[in-house]
């Protein structure tokens, strides 16, 4: 009877022992399954806020700013699809519009009052907070590619000038002429500007371009990393070396996996002031603010208050994208998480 007993239990051991190990399977199967599948991607991408009103943009320009803010889009969501880190698509999306003369960025850059072009980019990733950045870059064809290069080569966060020009070369960045920059359309506005200033008629806001012309892009790539990147031509008709928000981490450019990632847009003095990248995301985690509220109480909120235009692009760790601004109109496009892309001007 002992004997029957004893092997009673044993078998009792075993059959729990191997329904530990079917749920275990079960589970680990249910892991591999769900890790298989692709994770949610998401872009969004600015061209400037405010850069044209809507009474001066011909149906002709109209549809210049939308067919290439939709090929930026569709070239950084295919990086994406790619199952590439976001800094890829970022970098992909941003130089699309840096080569073209729409933008106050790369090829299309506003003039300085010395009659040069003095370019401006950075770029931050949320895993770590790694960031890089350039500023008053004269001879670099991609300013954004070198914020890259700064990123992920260089002990430094931001480099200047003929410094960061330098450290382009000895990573094989092209180099071009900074002529390669002039357009006429923007030459035209230099001469504006400088009648303007001979005036002694202080504000510019007429020159729509004289502020708000930046680029960027900011994207949730399949690994759950949020990344985020900004570039510009800077002001027309600038000065003394003057740097605006666009590389500077937290003004213009602001990226962190549990929060948020942001690019800015608008009159820089009022970005860096305010912080309006890295307080947004701030928002998220200390206020328990939704992407949508944060964004919307920085730029409708903070910014106006101060009498600062401007706008972002902001996506969080769910891919839920925002884009106010408080101008007459941005530049703006997104792909969502279902794959739904939308491109807007002024609603």
């Amino acid at each position: 009877m002992n004997r029957i007993k004893t092997q009673c239990a044993q078998y009792y051991r075993l059959a729990i022992l191997m329904s530990g190990l079917v749920i275990s399977c079960g589970v680990q199967a249910f892991e591999e399954e769900q890790n298989a599948q692709p994770r949610p991607i998401a872009i969004a991408i600015h061209g400037g806020a405010g850069t044209i009103t809507k009474a001066n943009l011909s149906a002709q320009q109209d549809l210049e700013y939308r067919a290439k803010l939709t090929e930026a889009l569709r070239v950084g969501y295919e990086v994406l699809q790619q199952g590439k880190d976001g800094q890829h698509a970022v970098i992909a999306a941003i130089q699309i519009m840096e080569n073209s003369e729409l933008f106050n960025a790369g090829k299309g850059a506003v003039y300085t009052f010395a009659g040069q072009h003095e370019l401006d980019a950075s770029i931050m990733h949320g895993a770590q907070r790694q960031a890089g950045a350039v500023a008053g870059v004269k001879t670099i064809a991609s300013p954004i590619k070198a914020a890259q290069a700064v990123m992920n080569h260089s002990a430094h966060v931001m480099l200047s000038g003929a410094g960061a020009e330098a450290f382009a070369k000895e990573q094989g960045l092209a180099e071009v002429d900074n002529r390669i920059f002039n357009t006429p359309r923007r030459f035209k506005a230099l001469q504006k500007a400088k009648q303007a200033i001979e005036d002694r008629q202080t504000q510019l806001l007429e020159f729509q371009d004289y502020k708000f012309g930046t680029v960027g892009a900011v994207v949730l790539d399949q690994q759950g990393n949020l990344v985020a990147g900004t570039s510009t031509g800077g002001m027309t008709a600038k000065r003394y070396g003057r740097i605006g928000d666009s590389p500077i981490i937290g003004s213009g450019t602001f990226a962190d996996n549990n929060s948020c990632a942001v690019s800015s847009t608008g009159h820089g003095e009022f970005f860096i002031r305010y912080q309006v990248a890295a307080d947004i995301c701030a928002r998220m985690v200390y206020q328990n603010k939704t992407l949508a509220q944060a964004a919307d109480e920085v730029v409708n909120g903070v910014l106006v208050e101060a009498q600062g235009s401007g706008g972002v692009i902001a996506i969080d760790s769910q891919g839920n994208i925002a884009m106010p601004f408080n101008t007459e109109g941005m530049y703006r496009g997104s792909i969502d998480i279902h794959g739904k892309i939308t491109i807007n001007i002024y609603q």
